[in-house]
C-alpha cells in the first residue's frame, strides 16, 4: 500500500514539473539565420523500409540529411559496417548519402539482399534512418504438370486452380483464352481473391480447351502463363437443381486478421443452381458507412482504412429459391505502431529544460526504446542532464555538449516506427529580423500591426519604445504579442511616427527601428443620385472624393456588380460617368468603387429609362463659346480653370480645348495647352515659372469647333530656377585642334526667368582632369581651341538663369578635331579568282593613327594594260569603299588578261590618309567578245567572201575562229550544218561550192585558249547563172544543191510570157460565153491532144475541170519536173519547168527576182463547182493546159 502512494505522489511531482518547465525556442524560418545557426544532422529523405527493387537495373537507396555544420554518411549492413571503399560496384553520391549499387555493369541484385541503414553524422549529433530491406524481385516460370481435362456434368459446380509461381511481389492474376481475350465473367463464373475461377453452376456453352490462367509480374514486365486446361460439358436430361453450397471459405466459420489502415477483403463463392445470390452482414452492428464496397458480383466485401472498430464477425449468405448457406469470418483487426505524440526537434538555451516525447500506440502495444546519435542509450555517453522515464527524456539545466539526436523506436509484431529528434542547445544573442525602417501604412482608426520577428538563445525579451528616447510602451492602447509585434488597435493620426523594438537577453542587446504613417480615409463627399433619362438622351453620375494627399486613389466604375459595356457611349471622368445617347438596356445599377492600396469605398445609384416624346427635327450646329472664365487657386506651379459651356447646339459637346498665351515671351500667339471631355468645365493645368499666362477655352462637338472664348485674366508666374538643361548636346571637331560643343537651347518659356545662360563644361576623358567651365549667353555653340587631335571629351551644358541653376546635367562623349590619317595599310595581298574577280586583303591600320573616326577603307584599282594589245591608255582609276574595320574586299569587273594596279587607303571623318604602295596584279584569259564585224560581199552562183574584225575585246590571244553556216529553204527551215575552224592571222575567206540561188545563214565567233567567244550571225544568197545552162553540182561541206540557169531576165522568155497572158485572156473570154450559152467548153479534147502519160484527169462526173484543179502537191507537167527533196535536179532533166520556180522562195532574191515574185503559185486549194468555176486559174496551171 505504501508503495503505491509512493508511485502516485512520483507522477504528480513530475506532471507540476513538466508545468513548470520554460517552452522551448522556436526557430524563425528565415533562411539566413538557418544558415548561420549549428544544428544537428535531420532526416530529410529515405528509401522506403521494404524496398522491392528490379534485378536488372542499378540499386539506389536513397539517404538525404541536413545540418550545420553538413553532415558526413556512413552505412551499416545487416548490422555491420558496410565499407563501400572496398566494393567497386558500390558509390555514394557527391554531398549526399545516398548509395548507388552497379548492376548493369556485372553486379548482380541478389548479392545485395539485406538490411541497409543510413547514419547522418556531425558535431551536433547523428542521425540514423530506417531499417531498409532490400530484396530484389522475382518473377519465376510455371512449374511444369500434367493437366488432366476436365469433364463436368451440366450444372455442376466447377473449380479451375490457377496456382501461380510465388514471386516477389505477388503477381496480379488473370484468365484469357488463346486470342488473348478475357475470359467473361458473371454471378455464375467469376475468379477468387487467390487467382482460382469458380464456376458455380456450369453450362455447356462452358466447354473450350483454351482456359490459361496469366500471372503478370508488373515490377519485372513479365507475364507468364499456365498451361491451357479443357473443361467438357456433358449434358444430362433433366438438369438437377441445387440448393447454394459455399465453395470457399469452407466450413461455417473462418477467421481472417488484417492490420489497421489496410484494407479488409472478405470473399464467399457459392455452389448452386440457379446461381446464388450473395449478401453480407455484420452480426451485431452495421457495415461501416462510405467505407464499404462489393466488388466481384457481391462476392467480395472490401472495408478501407480499417481499424480496430471494425473487428467482429462477418457472415456472408448465399441463397437461391431452394434454400440458403452461410459462413461465419471472424475478423480481428490488428495494429503496427502508430504514433500518437512523435518526438519534435528542441532547440533550448544554455541552462534551461525541456522534454522529448515519444507515444505510440499499437495492437499489441508497442515497446518504446531510445537511442542517443544512434546508440542504445543504455550505452551512450552519460549525460547528467538527461533523464529517461519510459516514452518521455527530460531535460535539466542543458549545457551546449547536451547537444545530441535522439531516435525513438516504437515496435510490435507488425511492424516499428523510428523517429529522429535532435536537442539544440544554442547560446546566441538577439537578432531582429524585420528588416530595419520598415514603412507600415494604415488608415486612421483601424488596427496597425508593427513587426518585430526575433530570436536569440535565451528567449529574448521585447520592448517598444516611440521615438528613439521615447519611453517605454505600456497601457491598455497597445497589445504586445509573443511574437514581438506590437499592435495598436485603434491607430489615430498623432500615432504617426518611429517605433523602436528592444530585443534583449544575458547574451546581449538589439534595437530596430520602423516607421508608422496613419493616412486619412477615403470618402465620397458626393455619392451618384438616382436618375431616370428619357431614351436617346444623356447621363452623368457624380462621385466626388476626398482622400489623403499621399494616396493615388484608382476609380473603377460597375454597372449591376459588372464591368461596364465596352461602349464608346460610356465616358468615365475623374469624378463622373457620362453615358451618351442612352438605349434601354442601359437601365440598372451603377456604381463608384474608389480603391487605393490602404483602403476601399463604393456608392451606388439606380439608372432608369424612359421613352422619349416625339421632338420637333432638330437643327444642329457649331457649339457658342464657353464664357465666364476663371482661375482659382493659384500656386507657383499651377492653377484651376473653369468655365460655363455655351449653348451644345442639339450637338453634345465632346470635348474642350485649352490654349494659353505667353504675354511675357509670345505675345498675340496662342498655344494648345490640354483638352478635357465635354462633361468637363473645371481643369486643373501645370505652369511654368516666369510665364505670363492667358487661357482660352473652344468647346467641340460633332459639327466643328466653336469660337474661342474670351481670354482670361493674365497670371504672371513666378520665376524659378531652369528646370531642365539643353538637349541634343555633341561635342565634334571642326578642325584637329579645336572641339566644337552644340546644342539645342531652351525655349522662351522653358527658361524659367530672366537672364537665361548656359555653363559649357568639358573634361579629356580618361584623363584625370578638373572639369574647364565657362558661362556663354543665349547661345547654341561653343569652341574649344587648342586641343590634342581627336580625343574623347566628357561634356555637359548645363542651363542657369538670375535665380540659379538646372539641375546637374547628364554627360555626354564627344571628340575633338579629326586630322587625316597617318599611315597607309600595310601587306596588301591580292588574290585574283577569275579573270575578272580578285580579292584584295589588307592589315589594319593602329586606331591610334587613324587619328578620327574610323569610317572604312578606299580600295583605289586601275588597268595599266591590256596584255593581248600591249598598249598602254589612260584608264580612270576606280574606286571601292569598304566601310569599318574590314581587312578584305571584292574587286568585281575586271578585264580579263590585263595588267593592274591598285592601292589602298584608310578613311576617317577629315579625309583619306596615304595610298599604300601600288600592288601589281594580272587577269588570267577569258573568253574574247564577238567579232567587231562580219561582212559578206562579192555573191556569185556558188561563191561567198567572208570578211571579219577583230573582236573589240579579244580578253587573251587569238588561237582561231570558228565559222558555222547552213542553208535556209522556202519554208525557213536550216538545213545540216558545216562548221569551218579559220587560223586567227586570217580576215577574210571566200567560201565556195554552195548552192545557187540559195539563202544561207553564218554564225561566227573568236577563240582564246580558255573558249569560244560570243557569235556573231548574218545571212546571205548566192545568185542565178546568167549563162542558162545547167552545171554540174558540186559538193560544198555535206549540203549539195542543184543549179539551174536565171531565164527570168531573157528576152525570148519575157516574150513567151506575154504570149501566155495573151492565150489565157482569150480563153477565159471563149469560157465566159460559152458558159452563158450553156454550152460545153472542149477540155477533154485539148487533154487528148496534149495527153501527158503522168497527168490524169478527173472524172467528168466530178463537175470540175481537171485542167484548172490546183492540188495540194501541184503535180507537175512533165515526168521529173519537179524538185527532188533534197532539192537536186538530175542531169537530164528538164531545166525550164515553171513549177519550180513557183516552189521557190517568194519574193526573197535580191538581184532581178521580179518574176519569181509575180508568177509564184501558192499552196491553196481552189474550189470549183461544175462548170460555174468563175476564178481564174493560175498561170502555172494555165502552162499546163498548152503544153
Amino acid at each position: 500500500m505504501m508503495k503505491k502512494k509512493s508511485i502516485s505522489a512520483s507522477k504528480a511531482s513530475l506532471v507540476l514539473f513538466l508545468c513548470q518547465m520554460i517552452s522551448a525556442l522556436d526557430v524563425p524560418l528565415d533562411s539566413k539565420l538557418l544558415e548561420e545557426l549549428s544544428q544537428p544532422p535531420t532526416i530529410t529523405q529515405q528509401s522506403p523500409k521494404d524496398y522491392i527493387v528490379d534485378p536488372r537495373e542499378n540499386i539506389v537507396i536513397q539517404c538525404e540529411a541536413k545540418g550545420k555544420p553538413p553532415p558526413s554518411f556512413s552505412w551499416t549492413r545487416n548490422g555491420t559496417h558496410f565499407d563501400i571503399d572496398k566494393d567497386a560496384q558500390v558509390t555514394m553520391k557527391p554531398n549526399s548519402g545516398t548509395l548507388v549499387i552497379n548492376i548493369m555493369n556485372g553486379g548482380k541484385a541478389e548479392a545485395y539482399e539485406g538490411v541497409y541503414q543510413c547514419t547522418a553524422r556531425n558535431e551536433r549529433g547523428a542521425a540514423i534512418s530506417n531499417n531498409i530491406v532490400i530484396r530484389p524481385s522475382r518473377s519465376p516460370l510455371w512449374t511444369k504438370e500434367k493437366l488432366e481435362p476436365n469433364q463436368v456434368r451440366e450444372g455442376d459446380s466447377l473449380v479451375l486452380h490457377c496456382r501461380p509461381p510465388v514471386g516477389l511481389p505477388p503477381p496480379i492474376i488473370f484468365w484469357m483464352d488463346n486470342a488473348f481475350q478475357r475470359l467473361p465473367q458473371s454471378e455464375r463464373v467469376s475468379q477468387s481473391l487467390n487467382g482460382d475461377l469458380y464456376f458455380s453452376n456450369v453450362q455447356p456453352e462452358d466447354t473450350r480447351e483454351d482456359y490459361i490462367c496469366y500471372a503478370r509480374f508488373n515490377h519485372t514486365q513479365t507475364i507468364q502463363q499456365k498451361q491451357p486446361i479443357s473443361v467438357k460439358v456433358f449434358s444430362t436430361k433433366p438438369v438437377t437443381e441445387r440448393q447454394p453450397t459455399l465453395l470457399t471459405p469452407t466450413g461455417s466459420t473462418s477467421t481472417k486478421v488484417e492490420l489497421r489502415g489496410n484494407v479488409l477483403l472478405l470473399e464467399c463463392i457459392a455452389a448452386g443452381l440457379p446461381t446464388p445470390v450473395i449478401r453480407w452482414i455484420k452480426e451485431g452492428g452495421e457495415l461501416p458507412a462510405n467505407r464499404t464496397f462489393f466488388e466481384n458480383f457481391k462476392k467480395t466485401l472490401k472495408i478501407i482504412d480499417v481499424s480496430e472498430a471494425d473487428s467482429g464477425n462477418y457472415k456472408c449468405i448465399a441463397r437461391n429459391v431452394l434454400g440458403s448457406a452461410h459462413h461465419v469470418i471472424s475478423v480481428t483487426v490488428k495494429a503496427a505502431p502508430y504514433w500518437i505524440t512523435a518526438p519534435r526537434n528542441l532547440v533550448l538555451s544554455p541552462g534551461e529544460d525541456g522534454t522529448l516525447i515519444c507515444r505510440a500506440n499499437g495492437n499489441p502495444k508497442p515497446d518504446i526504446s531510445w537511442l542517443a546519435n544512434g546508440v542504445p542509450i543504455a550505452i551512450a555517453p552519460e549525460d547528467p542532464s538527461r533523464k529517461v522515464d519510459g516514452d518521455t527524456i527530460i531535460f535539466s539545466h542543458v549545457q551546449e555538449r547536451s547537444s545530441a539526436v535522439y531516435q525513438c523506436n516504437a515496435s510490435n509484431e507488425y511492424g516499428y516506427l523510428l523517429a529522429n529528434a535532435f536537442v539544440n542547445v544554442l547560446a546566441e544573442p538577439p537578432r531582429i529580423l524585420t528588416p530595419a525602417n520598415k514603412l507600415y501604412q494604415v488608415i486612421a482608426d483601424s488596427p496597425a500591426l508593427l513587426d518585430c520577428a526575433y530570436f536569440g538563445s535565451p528567449k529574448p525579451e521585447i520592448e517598444w519604445f516611440k521615438g528613439v528616447k521615447g519611453s517605454i510602451l505600456r497601457g491598455n492602447e497597445y497589445i504586445f504579442h509573443d511574437n514581438g509585434t506590437l499592435e495598436i488597435p485603434v491607430a489615430q493620426k498623432d500615432s504617426t511616427g518611429t517605433y523602436t523594438c528592444v530585443a534583449r537577453n544575458e547574451l546581449g542587446k538589439i534595437q530596430n527601428e520602423v516607421q508608422l504613417e496613419v493616412k486619412d480615409p477615403t470618402m465620397i463627399i458626393k455619392q451618384p443620385e438616382y436618375k431616370v433619362i428619357q431614351r436617346y438622351g444623356q447621363v452623368s453620375f457624380e462621385c466626388i472624393i476626398k482622400h489623403d494627399s499621399t494616396l493615388l486613389p484608382t476609380v473603377i466604375w460597375l454597372k449591376d456588380n459588372d464591368e461596364l459595356p465596352d461602349d464608346e457611349r460610356f465616358l468615365v471622368g475623374k469624378d463622373n460617368l457620362t453615358i451618351m445617347n442612352v438605349t434601354d438596356k442601359d437601365d440598372g445599377t451603377y456604381t463608384c468603387i474608389v480603391n487605393t492600396t490602404l483602403d476601399s469605398v463604393s456608392a451606388s445609384a439606380v439608372l432608369t429609362v424612359v421613352a422619349a416624346p416625339p421632338t420637333p427635327a432638330i437643327i444642329y450646329a457649331r457649339p457658342n463659346p464657353p464664357f465666364d472664365l476663371e482661375l482659382t487657386g493659384q500656386l507657383e506651379r499651377s492653377i484651376e480653370l473653369s468655365w460655363i459651356p455655351g449653348d451644345e447646339n442639339n450637338s453634345p459637346i465632346t470635348n474642350f480645348v485649352i490654349e494659353y498665351e505667353d504675354g511675357l515671351h509670345e505675345p498675340g500667339v496662342w498655344h494648345y495647352q490640354t483638352e478635357v471631355p465635354g462633361t468637363q468645365t473645371t481643369v486643373q493645368l501645370k505652369l511654368s515659372p516666369y510665364v505670363n499666362y492667358s487661357f482660352r477655352v473652344i468647346a467641340v462637338n460633332e459639327i466643328g469647333r466653336s469660337q474661342p472664348s474670351e481670354p482670361s485674366e493674365q497670371y504672371l508666374t513666378k520665376s524659378a530656377n531652369p528646370d531642365e538643361n539643353p538637349s541634343n548636346v555633341q561635342g565634334i571637331g571642326s578642325e584637329p585642334d579645336n572641339l566644337v560643343i552644340t546644342w539645342e537651347s531652351l525655349k522662351g518659356f522653358q527658361s524659367n526667368g530672366p537672364g537665361l545662360q548656359y555653363k559649357v563644361s568639358w573634361r579629356q576623358k580618361d584623363v584625370d582632369d578638373e572639369w574647364t567651365s565657362v558661362i556663354v549667353a543665349n547661345v547654341s555653340k561653343y569652341i574649344v581651341s587648342g586641343t590634342p587631335t581627336f580625343v574623347p571629351y566628357e561634356i555637359k551644358v548645363q542651363a542657369l538663369n538670375d535665380l540659379g541653376y538646372a539641375p546637374e546635367p547628364s554627360e555626354v562623349i564627344g571628340h575633338s578635331g579629326e586630322d587625316l590619317p597617318m599611315v597607309a595599310p600595310g601587306n596588301v595581298q591580292v588574290h585574283v579568282i577569275n579573270s575578272t574577280l580578285a580579292k584584295v586583303h589588307w592589315d589594319p591600320v593602329p586606331l591610334k593613327t587613324v587619328r578620327g573616326h574610323l569610317q572604312g577603307y578606299k580600295v583605289y584599282y586601275w588597268k595599266v594594260q591590256s596584255l593581248s594589245r600591249r598598249s598602254r591608255r589612260h584608264v580612270e582609276k576606280k574606286i571601292l569603299t569598304f566601310r569599318g574595320n574590314k581587312t578584305f574586299g571584292m574587286l568585281p569587273g575586271l578585264e580579263p588578261y590585263s595588267s593592274y594596279k591598285l592601292n589602298v587607303r584608310v578613311v576617317n571623318g577629315k579625309g583619306e590618309g596615304p595610298a599604300s604602295p601600288d600592288k601589281v596584279f594580272r587577269t588570267p584569259e577569258g573568253v574574247p567578245s564577238s567579232p567587231s564585224f562580219l561582212k559578206i560581199t562579192n555573191p556569185t552562183l556558188d561563191s561567198l567572201t567572208l570578211e571579219w574584225g577583230l573582236p573589240t575585246h579579244p580578253n587573251g590571244v587569238l588561237t582561231s575562229y570558228t565559222l558555222k553556216f547552213q542553208p535556209i529553204n522556202n519554208t525557213h527551215e536550216l538545213g545540216p550544218l558545216v562548221e569551218i575552224r579559220i587560223p586567227a592571222n586570217e580576215s577574210s575567206l571566200i567560201l565556195k561550192n554552195l548552192n545557187y540561188s540559195t539563202r544561207y545563214k553564218f554564225y561566227f565567233n573568236a577563240q582564246t585558249s580558255v573558249g569560244s567567244g560570243s557569235q556573231i550571225t548574218e545571212e546571205a544568197v548566192t545568185i542565178m547563172d546568167e549563162a542558162g545552162i545547167l552545171r554540174p553540182a558540186v559538193g560544198a561541206g555535206k549540203a549539195m544543191a542543184s543549179r539551174q540557169v536565171d531565164i527570168a531576165t531573157q528576152g525570148w522568155f519575157i516574150g513567151l510570157m506575154c504570149a501566155v497572158a495573151l492565150l489565157i485572156l482569150i480563153l477565159l473570154i471563149v469560157c465566159f460565153i460559152r458558159r452563158n450559152k450553156g454550152g460545153k467548153y472542149p477540155v477533154k479534147e485539148k487533154e487528148d491532144a496534149h495527153a501527158d502519160p503522168e497527168i490524169q484527169p478527173m472524172k467528168e462526173d466530178d463537175g470540175t475541170f481537171g485542167e484548172y484543179s490546183d492540188a495540194e502537191d501541184h503535180k507537175p507537167l512533165k515526168k521529173g519536173s519537179r524538185t527532188p527533196s533534197d532539192r537536186t535536179v538530175k542531169k537530164e532533166d528538164s531545166d525550164d519547168s515553171l513549177v519550180d520556180y513557183g516552189e521557190g522562195v517568194n519574193g526573197q532574191f535580191n538581184e532581178d527576182g521580179s518574176f519569181i515574185g509575180q508568177y509564184s503559185g501558192k499552196k491553196e486549194k481552189e474550189p470549183a463547182e461544175g462548170n460555174e468555176s468563175s476564178e481564174a486559174p493560175s498561170p502555172v496551171n494555165a502552162m499546163n493546159s498548152f503544153v
